[in-house]
């Protein structure tokens, strides 16, 4: 019994009495453990977004992998037990960059759906001007035939969820403004290739600098539509 009770309290926060005689409880120790693996599969999928991005995805193996972080094959078979299970996770993780970023620009409460449909345009014009290896994966996978499938499991959701986000948004801003002939339909899939079509162009002839053509061409297509809610980019 003894024995029990005193693993039981190596196993419970132990209370410290602040000033005033308030208990709290200690932090939780550390998993140090933990954290050096979670830093390990960090920089392996940072590694294989660059190899992706610089040679496709033919030449990646898990050994180059290996070689490019600096470790062991063991270790990454360790984390990800194959090659697909990778680049499920590099897709994952490229995909949450995508969301979080979505999240912080459009779906911030308070917003107008003008401020929200910016919000958007930023989002698009920022993540690939910050982050052209990203988007150099995701055109790389969708755009490979055997790499496909992960790409309609994993991106392809996400990407149909962004569409039906603008949509409203433009359905709203036509419903305020009193615009009559504007097809939210229609203008939601044209903003949306704008987007990925600019993607693959800069993958496949990257921009010397800074661009703002992307920025620039949705806004004008939004100013054609809602002239009063949106003014030209100069």
């Amino acid at each position: 019994m003894a024995q029990r009770k005193a693993a039981a309290a190596q196993r419970t926060p132990r209370a410290m009495v602040a000033e005033g005689g308030d208990e709290r409880l200690e932090p939780a120790p550390r998993d140090r453990r933990r954290e050096r693996g979670e830093a390990s599969i960090q920089r392996i999928i940072d590694a294989t977004i660059d190899l992706i991005a610089d040679e496709g995805l033919a030449s990646v193996t898990m050994q180059r992998i290996a070689e490019h972080v600096g470790s062991s094959n063991a270790l990454v078979v360790f984390h990800f037990r194959s090659k697909e299970n990778l680049f499920r996770a590099v897709l994952q993780y490229l995909s949450d960059q995508y969301d979080e970023l979505w999240a912080t620009l459009v779906r911030v409460p308070g917003l107008s759906p003008v401020e929200r449909l910016m919000g958007a345009v930023e989002c698009a014009q920022r993540f690939a001007r910050q982050h052209p290896k990203w988007v150099s994966v995701f055109v790389v996978f969708s755009s490979d035939r055997k790499s496909m499938q992960i790409y309609n499991e994993i991106g392809l959701p996400s990407d149909l969820s962004y569409n039906a986000e603008a949509r409203d948004l433009l359905i709203e801003i036509k419903r305020s403004g009193g615009y009559t002939d504007v097809d939210p339909d229609t203008l939601a899939e044209s903003l949306n290739y704008l987007v990925h079509g600019a993607w693959i162009w800069d993958h496949l002839n990257p921009p010397a600098g800074n661009s703002d053509v992307l920025r620039k061409t949705m806004l004008m297509l939004l100013h054609q539509s809602f002239p009063r809610h949106f003014e030209l980019m100069r």
